[in-house]
C-alpha cells in the first residue's frame, strides 16, 4: 500500500476507457427463435446498431455503419425496430436516426439494402416512426406517427398509423393508413390481441405527464383493418397505466398505479371491463416511467405466466403465477433489470446489471430457472479491484423526510490517503427528475472513485421506484427539494466524518444539471459543480424553449407559470447568477433541442465579468446526453481537472488542465 492524497491516486480506469464502455444495450427482442437487441457504439459517432445472436452463438451486427437504429420521436425515442421470422429469413423494420424513415430490411436475403417504406417531410421535425408491430398478415407495419405540421415545436400530431410493406407509402405520405382517432396528443403503439379483433394502446395528454396520468384505450379492429370506436378501459388524471399487453389467452394486461404502486392488473375485454383483477398486489413497482415509447416491463408467456420486472428501489426479474400471485425471482449475480423484456416460449430474455458488471442481455429459461447471458457479455476491462463498493444508505432531510442514496467511497487496491485527511465527495444529481440512479457498475463512478474521489448519487424526492407518494414530493418544489434533498446527503456524509466538509461538489445532466445549478444558487455546501446541458431558465422553458413532451412539464414541478410568475424567476439560475460564487464547469451539446444551448449562453453572459472562475465546453454534433467517445472523454477529463484545480489536488499532469475564466 502507497500513502497518496487523495484524489491524486494512478487509476488504470481513464476517460477513454470509461466512454467507449458507456451505454447499455436495449429494446431486445425475438425474431424467430433469435434474441436481438440494439447496442451502443461511442467510437463510432455514437450510433445505435442493431445486434443479433445467431444459433451457434456468434453476435452479429445487423447493420454497419453510418446506420444508426434510433427513433426521435418526442425527442427521447422508444422502441425503433421490430423483426420477423419468414420463410426466405428474418425481416426487421428499423427507424433510422439520420432521417425518422421506416426501413424494411431481409438481412439474410444476398444483396438485400435496406429499403425506405416512409417519406421525407420538410415541415418542422419532419414524420417519425416508433415502437412497430409487424402485421404480415395485412403486408403492414402499425406503429406510432409524429407527424409536424409547423416549424415549432409543439406543431405536432401523434396517431397510430399503418405503413405498407411494399415501399408504396416511401414516396407518398396519402399510402399512410391512420388508425387512431387522435384524441390523444400522446399514444403509444398498439397491441393487438391474439385473434386480432382488438387493440389496445396508451394514450396522455398536456399538462399531464405519463407517469402523472394515462388512458388505457381499447378499440375493435374491423375487418379492412381499421379501428372501431375506442373506448377508456382504465386510467385517468391521477392513475398512470405505464403498459399494456395481451395475455395469450385473449385477456388484456395492464400495469397501474391506482394504489400508489405500479402493479399488475387483468380484465377481459369480452365480457366486463369495468372491474379489472389485480394480479400481484405489493407495495413496490412493476413498471416505471414511460420516458421512451415502448419500455415495458412485463411479458405474457404462452403458458399463462408472466415474466416480471419489479421492486423497490432495486429491480429483479421475476415468473409471476396470475393465478396465485405468487413471483419466483431469477437467480443470478444481477441486482438491477432494465425497462425491456421480451419472452419467446418458455425463455425470457432481459438487460441486467450488477455493481460488479455492466448491463449484459440475460436468458432465463422458464423451464428450467436457468438464467444466463447471451449477449453483451461484460467483460472486466481492468482489475475489478478498482471498482467501487457501493453503500445504499437512507439519509433524512427537512422535516424527517426519508432520502435514498448510494454512496461510493473512494477505493483502490494499492492506495490509501493519510490518516488525518477526509476525501472530496461529489453528489450526483439524476436527471428526469422523474427518474432514478440505478445501483449498477458505471466506469464514469469508478473513474472518480479510483482516484480517491468519492461519490454519493442521490435519489432525491421526485424519483421513481419509490412509489406514486415519493414521486409527487416534487410536485410544485423543484429546485427546492431535489436541492433540499442533496445538500442534506452531503452535509451528513460531512457530519459523519465521511466526507471533507471543504471539499463537497455536486455535478448532473438534464433535471440534474437544473439541480446542480439550482445548488450553486442558493446553498453554500458546494466548493465546486459540474453542469450538463441543463435547464436554467424556467420561463423559457414553459414559453416555447424545448420541445413538445415537457413543454408543460413544469405545470406539476413548479406550478402554472400564468399563476405563478414569481416561483419562475425565483428558482432560475439564469435569473439569479450574481447569487453564484463557486467555480463551475458547464456542458452543452449544441445539437440540443431539449435543454437548447441558447439558455447556457444567457446563462453565461449574466456570469460575465463577475470573477467567479469557470469553464464552458459545447460540443458540435451533441445533443441531449452525450454518446460520442470522444465528447465523453474531454467532459470526464475536465470535469476531473476542474475538481484538481479547487481540492487542490496535484494530478502530476495526467490529464488536460482546464482552462477556467473569470
Amino acid at each position: 500500500m502507497q500513502t497518496l492524497a487523495y484524489g491524486s491516486w494512478p487509476s488504470p480506469i481513464d476517460a477513454e476507457l470509461a466512454a467507449t464502455h458507456d451505454g447499455a444495450p436495449g429494446f431486445v427482442g425475438f425474431v424467430g427463435a433469435e434474441t436481438w437487441w440494439t447496442a451502443p457504439r461511442p467510437t463510432e459517432a455514437g450510433r445505435r446498431a442493431l445486434v443479433r445472436r445467431l444459433p451457434d452463438g456468434e453476435e452479429r451486427t445487423v447493420l454497419p455503419a453510418p446506420w444508426n437504429v434510433r427513433s426521435r420521436v418526442v425527442e427521447y425515442g422508444g422502441r425503433p425496430w421490430a423483426g420477423a421470422e419468414c420463410p426466405e429469413g428474418p425481416l426487421v423494420v428499423f427507424v433510422d436516426f439520420a432521417d425518422q424513415r421506416l426501413y424494411a430490411y431481409e438481412p439474410d436475403t444476398p444483396g438485400a439494402e435496406p429499403r425506405p417504406l416512409t417519406p421525407v417531410s420538410g415541415i418542422g421535425g419532419g414524420l417519425r416512426w416508433v415502437d412497430p408491430v409487424l402485421r404480415l398478415d395485412r403486408g403492414e407495419v402499425w406503429c406510432v406517427l409524429e407527424e409536424f405540421t409547423g416549424e415549432a415545436p409543439t406543431d405536432v400530431r401523434r396517431v397510430i398509423a399503418a405503413v405498407p410493406l411494399d415501399g408504396t407509402a416511401a414516396e407518398d405520405r396519402n399510402a399512410v393508413r391512420e388508425l387512431s382517432d387522435g384524441r390523444h396528443r400522446f399514444v403509444t403503439g398498439p397491441r393487438l390481441s391474439p385473434d386480432g379483433a382488438h387493440a389496445a394502446w396508451i394514450g396522455w395528454d398536456h399538462p399531464r405527464m405519463p407517469w402523472d396520468g394515462t388512458e388505457l384505450t381499447l378499440a375493435e379492429v374491423r375487418d379492412d383493418g381499421t379501428f372501431g370506436a375506442a373506448r377508456t378501459v382504465a386510467g385517468g388524471p391521477e392513475e398512470s397505466v405505464a403498459q399494456v399487453e395481451w395475455a395469450h389467452d385473449g385477456r388484456l394486461l395492464f400495469s397501474s398505479d391506482r394504489t400508489g404502486w405500479w402493479n399488475l392488473y387483468r380484465v377481459d375485454p369480452r365480457r366486463d371491463t369495468t372491474g379489472a383483477e389485480p394480479l400481484c398486489p405489493r407495495q413496490e413497482e412493476f413498471a416505471g416511467p414511460l420516458w421512451q415509447v415502448g419500455w415495458n416491463w412485463f411479458a405474457p408467456l404462452e403458458s399463462g405466466l408472466i415474466a416480471v420486472v419489479h421492486g423497490k428501489g432495486a429491480t429483479a426479474l421475476g415468473i409471476l403465477d396470475p393465478e396465485t400471485g405468487e413471483v419466483v425471482d431469477a437467480a443470478g449475480p444481477w441486482t438491477e433489470w432494465a425497462s425491456t423484456v421480451a419472452a419467446h416460449g418458455s425463455r425470457v430474455t432481459g438487460v441486467a446489471a450488477s455493481p460488479r458488471s455492466a448491463y449484459e442481455v440475460v436468458e432465463l429459461d422458464t423451464c428450467t430457472g436457468r438464467a444466463r447471458v447471451v449477449g453483451a457479455a461484460h467483460d472486466d476491462p481492468v482489475d475489478p479491484a478498482y471498482y467501487p463498493e457501493p453503500h445504499i444508505r437512507t439519509f433524512y432531510g427537512p422535516a424527517g423526510r426519508e432520502i435514498h442514496a448510494h454512496v461510493y467511497p473512494p477505493h483502490h487496491p494499492g492506495h490509501i490517503a493519510p490518516d488525518d485527511e477526509l476525501p472530496p465527495y461529489v453528489v450526483w444529481a439524476h436527471g428526469g427528475p422523474t427518474g432514478r440512479a440505478p445501483l449498477v457498475l458505471d466506469l464514469a463512478i469508478a473513474y472518480f472513485t479510483s482516484r480517491g474521489i468519492g461519490v454519493a448519487e442521490v435519489n432525491y424526492s421526485g424519483s421513481t421506484g419509490y412509489g406514486r407518494a415519493y414521486r409527487n414530493r416534487l410536485r410544485e418544489q423543484w429546485g427546492i427539494a431535489d436541492v433540499d434533498d442533496c445538500a442534506a446527503v452531503a452535509l451528513a456524509l460531512a457530519d459523519e466524518g465521511t466526507a471533507d466538509r471543504a471539499r463537497l461538489a455536486v455535478r448532473g445532466g438534464s433535471a440534474g444539471g437544473w439541480t446542480t445549478a439550482a445548488s450553486l444558487t442558493c446553498t453554500d455546501v458546494y466548493a465546486c459543480g459540474t453542469i450538463s446541458y441543463p435547464v436554467l431558465d424556467l420561463a423559457a422553458f414553459a414559453s416555447g424553449e424545448t420541445h413538445d413532451l415537457e413543454s408543460q412539464y413544469l405545470e406539476s414541478l413548479v406550478g402554472p407559470l400564468d399563476t405563478e410568475p414569481g416561483r419562475y424567476a425565483e428558482r432560475s439560475p439564469a435569473r439569479h447568477a450574481e447569487l453564484i460564487t463557486a467555480p463551475f464547469l458547464l456542458l452543452q451539446g449544441l445539437d440540443d433541442v431539449i435543454c437548447p444551448p441558447a439558455q447556457s449562453e444567457r446563462f453565461l453572459a449574466r456570469m460575465e465579468g463577475r470573477g467567479v472562475p469557470h469553464a464552458y465546453i459545447a460540443f458540435e454534433g451533441e445533443g441531449h446526453g452525450f454518446r460520442r467517445a470522444d465528447t465523453m472523454v474531454r467532459a470526464l477529463e475536465a470535469e476531473l481537472s476542474l475538481y484538481a484545480q479547487v481540492f487542490r489536488i496535484d494530478l502530476a499532469g495526467r490529464v488536460p488542465t482546464l482552462e477556467l475564466t473569470k
